[in-house]
């Protein structure tokens, strides 16, 4: 039962350009207060659309790293600022060619359970690319791993999340649209080696095997860009209500800005 096409009523906010030179923080922020608005029924279900620039976005695991400082500094060197996200998962990259897509939708009148909410996003992929056999089961050997991670014969394009707050539940999903994903991939494996330096851990962390990932232009053999994705996204909704940021919305956004920022920064200082 896919929540995606039984909701016929949407508010889309597109921040594909106006985001790109920001800190992926803002994107967290921006989701935590969606799921407020759609929680609450101050907003219709919402789809947000983002695009950020060099950014690696690590999980709470990867910043216990025994090295982590070392690692960071070398995702500095590469040109990609470290963030910690508030939600679960391992490092995953952020750059123009990823496009990320967040789905926030209510539970307020009936419970979601969260494979009901990669579902919906599973669901909604599979519209955007019906050309594509798309399946979803873990991928050994791709970044941030896990049971929904969304693959091609076979190699990883996509991850899946969620994020819960008062009744709202935002599901979000990072696309590898562009570029090389195993080159992204090269980025992640270097990250874990220099972290980690052959050190047992309690965590086990990932073997990266960049040959495992790629993005969809690669595996559809076409030149697909991030804009043409936005587009498509766009047209299968029905007569999507355009409501970026609205005024009155902006005193909780700054709070959970605030928040997500402070977060952030003891994440990095505990480091």
């Amino acid at each position: 039962m896919p929540l995606f096409t039984e909701q016929n009523e949407w508010r889309f906010w597109d921040q594909s350009l106006s985001a790109k030179n920001k800190s992926a923080l803002e994107s967290f922020a921006a989701d935590d207060l969606l799921c407020e608005l759609v929680g609450s029924g101050a907003s219709i279900p919402t789809i947000r659309t983002w695009v950020h620039d060099e950014t690696v976005v690590l999980g709470i695991q990867d910043h216990r790293l025994p090295h982590i400082d070392e690692a960071n500094q070398l995702l500095k060197e590469r040109g990609f600022t470290p963030i910690v996200r508030n939600s679960g998962g391992l490092a995953v990259v952020l750059d123009a060619g990823v496009l990320n897509i967040s789905v926030v939708v209510s539970e307020e009148e009936s419970a979601i359970d969260i494979p009901e909410g990669y579902e919906m996003m599973l669901e909604l992929v599979r519209n955007l690319f019906p050309e594509a056999e798309i399946d979803a089961y873990e991928i050994v050997g791709s970044y941030c791993p896990g049971s929904y991670d969304l693959s091609i014969g076979g190699r990883k394009f996509a991850g899946i999340s969620q994020r819960r707050i008062r009744k709202g539940i935002a599901v979000q999903v990072y696309l590898c649209v562009e570029g090389s994903g195993s080159e992204r991939a090269e980025l992640i494996r270097d990250f874990y080696e220099t972290g980690l330096q052959n050190e047992e851990t309690k965590f086990s962390y990932p073997t990266i095997k960049p040959e495992t990932m790629a993005s969809l232009s690669e595996l559809l053999e076409k030149e697909i860009t991030v804009a043409e994705v936005v587009i498509d996204l766009y047209n299968l909704l029905d007569n999507p209500q355009l409501k970026p940021l609205q005024p009155e919305e902006a005193e909780r956004y700054g709070y959970y800005l605030e928040r997500v920022v402070e977060r952030n920064a003891k994440m990095l200082r505990a480091t």
